[in-house]
């Protein structure tokens, strides 16, 4: 496991009419503070990868179809890099990812119809605070499969 990344199950209240889906709150362990929540739409097969933010923190649950998610960790204090994939979404893997500053992530929808992410991250963007590299870089060794 990725020192700083934390999981975190979600609830999920269902009835008759729909269904209710935790995201954050403000008294999780996860919680810092409020910067900015956004949702993104992952078409079927589209990678949206590679990012590493510098001082913001990602929370991120999945609950609208399946994302295939990876990190990368290769912090200069590591003795060795350390890749990690995983799959969030409903209906079985509802959680939240808490991803800190400093790792690489990317994602791809996995299944027939889009996905929604949502990230609620502590800090609002600011341009230049984030890295960007494209999905095909050779400097994670990791290949997406489209």
């Amino acid at each position: 496991m990725i020192n700083g990344v934390t999981f975190s199950p979600l609830k999920e209240i269902r009835d008759e009419r729909g269904a209710v889906l935790h995201m954050l709150r403000n008294d999780s362990p996860e919680f810092t503070t409020f910067g900015e929540c956004y949702f993104s739409e992952v078409f079927p097969k589209a990678i949206k990868a590679w990012k590493q933010h510098s001082v913001q923190t990602q929370n991120i649950s999945v609950p609208v179809g399946r994302i295939r998610f990876v990190l990368f960790d290769n912090r200069p204090h590591l003795s060795e890099d350390i890749l990690e994939k995983f799959e969030l979404g409903r209906p079985d893997n509802y959680q939240r990812i808490t991803v800190p500053p400093g790792i690489w992530y990317g994602f791809s929808c996995i299944g027939n119809e889009s996905a929604l992410l949502v990230n609620c991250a502590d800090l609002p963007h600011t341009p230049g605070e984030s890295i960007v590299l494209p999905y095909d870089t050779d400097q994670i060794p990791y290949a997406w499969k489209i």
